[in-house]
Order: structure tokens, then C-alpha cells, then sequence
């Protein structure tokens, strides 16, 4: 079968210059006319839903991801980066939050959505002020105040969580000061945005630098994509993880959630395999779409002085550990890939730095010679991209809700979950154990790293203003409720009825 993919090697026509990249440093101001801006052009790409492992070439050999492959080859891949966590089931919304005010989420409000705080300086208004055009398309999670705030265009926004991929409710930013009416468009969200975001760099004509987001709401469910994508992938021939359980060993304070309906109890592995495919299928269209936008800054003139960006806002475990959601501290959840490929980036590095992803605002303010807010609390990533120097950071620290705590640390991983005043724990080495199946907690030959790691846990906690005490019985905080616990009647209906809809294009039923 011939797969009509964009040739990737279309799009890298020339190598990058570092010069091209500095070119405003130093550079004298012309008397007349307004000077060209060498500043770089920021594409920022963002995936919903995509662990680090969704691009083949990361190591996902049954995957389809040309263009992502491309970007990694031409530029740096961070191996190691992560969200910091939420303290609601709807995690998309706070990782989204840390994103544009590089606060950690012990300083955002809980929700982070409608109700986001704005005294910040959002990542798209501190660009904005510094000469930027900004210009978003796609899923805009974190309320309309925030975004009119933050850009100054924009066109195909979607203000959500989840919707019908082919009944996406839109609206257009309008003389930069307020939003349409929802349309409902029909065309499928990918190729929704991804047009939108093409006739932005077509129609581009200032000689300031721009910042465009694409923030996709793919692979999110219901995942339903024209069925030639999921033609490319064979259910026998796709391999369940090696962490895949009918069901998880216990509850982590989170484990009835409309994420968890997406399967049925306990987990098949017919079920799990058909989610699999159908999630690298939406990943693959995507993919296609991310290859026309470099097509365009190609055929634009814009590729070689424009930096491409590709992260998710948060992973998925779509089967791995019983699971099916992204409420947990499990790898395969707050894990997500983080590629930087452009003028002055070196080629084919994969960086080891432990990383959030709300680095990315210093590390942008650093790329285009932004100010970074003082209350930005994130790394900038610029010379550990530039120049592989290390980052003066020895750990990870991670939160769900008030009932999960983590630290990442090297190569283990420490996991403490108070649930209905139980404690449990979870240890794992995960240079030996990538896919966390041997829990080493308690064990006699383990007891210095787990007592070394929640001393360390307890330290950054407090360092990110979490008012956590490891060592209380309740930990000194209340209880967060229950997703299940805190939405109406209604909503849960109307949700569970999306959940067997999807399952149904799989094939399986209640």
C-alpha cells in the first residue's frame, strides 16, 4: 500500500545558518525604512494527548510519523521532559496553564481554565510586546479572557476540552479585540487548523517576526479520523505494552473518570489493541497535517529563519497499567515529547536534561530576545539547546490532585498516593524498568534510595509552594474530591454516552 505522505526532505531544502539565527545581534539600524527582523519565527506545534513515545522516531517502530521523524532528525529532541502534573481530572487545562505563564501547578488556580489567573504576563503577550505578531489556531483550553489577553490573532479557535472532531465549534478573532460566534465547522480538526494555520504564513507579509501556535486536539478522543489512517495499521500486528493490566492494582484516589470509560472493566487486550490503533491513526493524520505547515514556511521563504517547536500538553496510557486516562504520575502520562528544530538548533541531538514543560517560556524569551517575567519560575532551556551545558536541576517533582506525589530523580522513580487515608508507594528504576512492572518499595536492598528520594520529594514540593507534609498521616491537606463526586448528574450522563459512542467505532459495546 502506498502511503501519500509529504516527502519530509522536501522541506529541508538548505542547512540552518547560527549566523542567520544572531544576525540582529549588533546590527546597525537603517536611517529609512523599517529593518528586516532576523529574529526567528516561532512555530510552537502542540499535541493533545501524545506521550513521548507516539513519533517513530523515538522509538515507536509501529508508528507512522514522517514529518515528526524529520523534525527530530534536523533538530534537538529532550528525552526527559514532563509536565508537572494537575490538581483536576481535566489535565489538559492546567499543563496548558503552565505553559503560557510558566508558573508550576501549585500556583495556578486548581481548574485552570474559564477562571485562569491574569495578572501574568501570558507567553503570547510578553512576545507581543516585544514585536511579535501572534496568532493562534485550535484548542484553547484555558479561557477566552486569557487568550484575548494573550494574542493578537487568530482564526478556527475552539474553547474546550474534547469535541467531535468533525463537529468542531469554532470561533474568529475579530480586529483583535473580541470573538465570533461559534460555527460549526465540518472539516476534521487536523486538517481544521492546520489550513488555518497555513493561510496565516501565506498571507504574511510584515517584516516583524511572528509566533504562531497550532494546538491540535488530536490524538484527544473520540478518535475518528478518515478511515485511510487507520487502514495503515493492522489490530493483530500491533503489540499491547508490556505494562498492560486488566486492571491497576489499586486505586490511586482517581479511577472513575471519564477517561476510564473508554474500555471496558477489566481491560481486553482486543479492546486495548483497537484503542491503540486507532490513537496512532490520529497521530498519523496529524502528522500529515504537520507536514503541510513546513511545506508552506517553505514555499513561503520563511523555513530557514523560522524555529519549529512540537510538544503535547500531557500523555495517555491507553491501556498500560489497567488504565486508559492521564490522571497519574505514571510515565506514560506526564511524559510527552519536546522537539526544537530551526536556525541555530544543532541536528540529531537528543538531550538528556530533566525538563518541564514550562521551560518552554524562558526558553522562548531567550530564543527571541524576550524579557522573562520575574514570575516565571521555569529553566530557561537556551544553552543547554544551544550547547548541551548542563541544567542546574537534579530532579522532577510531580502532583495529582491531593492524592499522588512523585519525584524523578536519575534513573528512579518514587510515586506516594494517599487515597481515603491509605497510603501506598511505588518505586521503580527505570533505566532497567522503562515501563514501571517491578515496584521496588519497601524492599530491604532499596530502603537508602526510597528514604533519599521522599527527602527529596518533600524539598522540591516545598520549593514549588506545595503545602504537602509527607510525613503527616493526612498530609496536612484536605482531600480534593473525586471527579466522579464533584460533576452533576447530567454531565456524567451525557459524558458516558460519548464514552459508548466511541467504543462503539471500535467495535466493542457496554
Amino acid at each position: 500500500m502506498n502511503i501519500n505522505f509529504l516527502n519530509p526532505s522536501f522541506f529541508f531544502l538548505k542547512k540552518p545558518q547560527l549566523t542567520l539565527f544572531l544576525l540582529f545581534i549588533g546590527c546597525a539600524t537603517p536611517k529609512k525604512n523599517p529593518p528586516i527582523d532576523k529574529r526567528p519565527n516561532i512555530v510552537f506545534i502542540l499535541a493533545d494527548d501524545q506521550r513521548y513515545d507516539g513519533i517513530h522516531a523515538l522509538g515507536n517502530t509501529e508508528i507512522i510519523t514522517p514529518n515528526l521523524d524529520a523534525l527530530v532528525a534536523r533538530g534537538t529532541t529532550f528525552k526527559n521532559t514532563y509536565i508537572m502534573g494537575a490538581m483536576n481530572g481535566a489535565v489538559c487545562a492546567p499543563s496548558r496553564a503552565m505553559l503560557i505563564t510558566g508558573r508550576s501547578v501549585f500556583d495556578i488556580t486548581p481548574y485552570a481554565g474559564s477562571n485562569i489567573e491574569m495578572p501574568d504576563l501570558l507567553l503570547p503577550e510578553a512576545l507581543s510586546m516585544n514585536n511579535y505578531t501572534t496568532f493562534h489556531t485550535g484548542k484553547w483550553h484555558n479561557g477566552e479572557p486569557a487568550f484575548l489577553k494573550g494574542f493578537k490573532e487568530g482564526s478556527k479557535l475552539f474553547f474546550g476540552g474534547m469535541c467531535d472532531h468533525y463537529q468542531v465549534p469554532t470561533k474568529e478573532l475579530e480586529n483583535s479585540k473580541k470573538l465570533s460566534a461559534i460555527k460549526i465547522d465540518s472539516t476534521h480538526s487536523s486538517v481544521l487548523f492546520s489550513n488555518a494555520a497555513i493561510e496565516f504564513i501565506k498571507d504574511y507579509r510584515a517584516s516583524n517576526p511572528f509566533y504562531l501556535q497550532v494546538s491540535f486536539t488530536a490524538p484527544h478522543d473520540p478518535r475518528n479520523m478518515p478511515k485511510k489512517y487507520e487502514d495503515l495499521y493492522v489490530k493483530k500486528e500491533i503489540e499491547v505494552p508490556p505494562n498492560f493490566a486488566m486492571k491497576h492494582p489499586f486505586d490511586n484516589g482517581e479511577m472513575d473518570i471519564r477517561d476510564e470509560w473508554l474500555a471496558g472493566y477489566p481491560r481486553t487486550v482486543d479492546e486495548v489493541k483497537a484503542n491503540i490503533l486507532a490513537y496512532y491513526a490520529m497521530i498519523t493524520h496529524m502528522d500529515e497535517q504537520i507536514g503541510r505547515i513546513i511545506n508552506a514556511l517553505e514555499e513561503k521563504g520563511l523555513r530557514d529563519n523560522t524555529i519549529i517547536i512540537f510538544s503535547s500538553d500531557n500523555g495517555l496510557a491507553v491501556g498500560q497499567h489497567g488504565l486508559m486516562g492521564k490522571q497519574n504520575l505514571y510515565e506514560h502520562s506526564i511524559k510527552v515529547p519536546l522537539i526544537f528544530e530551526g536556525p541555530g538548533i544543532p541536528q540529531g541531538i537528543s538531550n538528556e536534561e530533566l525538563v518541564y514543560t514550562l521551560d518552554l517560556y524562558p526558553t522562548l524569551c531567550d530564543l527571541t530576545t524576550t524579557e522573562t517575567p520575574k514570575t516565571v519560575v521555569g529553566v530557561s532551556l537556551f544553552n543547554t539547546l544551544m550547547s548541551q551545558e548542563k541544567i542546574e536541576r537534579s530532579s522532577l517533582v510531580f502532583a495529582y490532585k491531593n492524592s499522588q506525589r512523585a519525584i524523578r530523580k536519575e534513573d528512579y522513580k518514587l510515586i506516594e498516593y494517599l487515597v481515603k487515608g491509605e497510603k501506598t508507594g511505588q518505586l521503580f528504576d527505570l533505566k532497567n524498568d522503562p515501563w514501571e512492572t517491578t515496584n521496588l518499595y519497601d524492599l530491604p536492598s532499596y530502603q537508602s534510595k526510597q528514604i533519599e528520594l521522599q527527602k527529596e520529594l518533600q524539598q522540591g514540593l516545598l520549593y514549588y509552594n506545595d503545602v504537602v507534609d509527607m510525613t503527616a498521616a493526612d498530609w496536612n491537606v484536605d482531600p480534593i474530591p473525586a471527579w466522579i463526586d464533584n460533576v452533576s448528574p447530567e454531565t456524567i450522563n451525557r459524558l458516558r454516552a460519548l464514552a459508548i459512542k466511541d467504543r462503539a467505532l471500535r467495535g466493542f459495546s457496554n
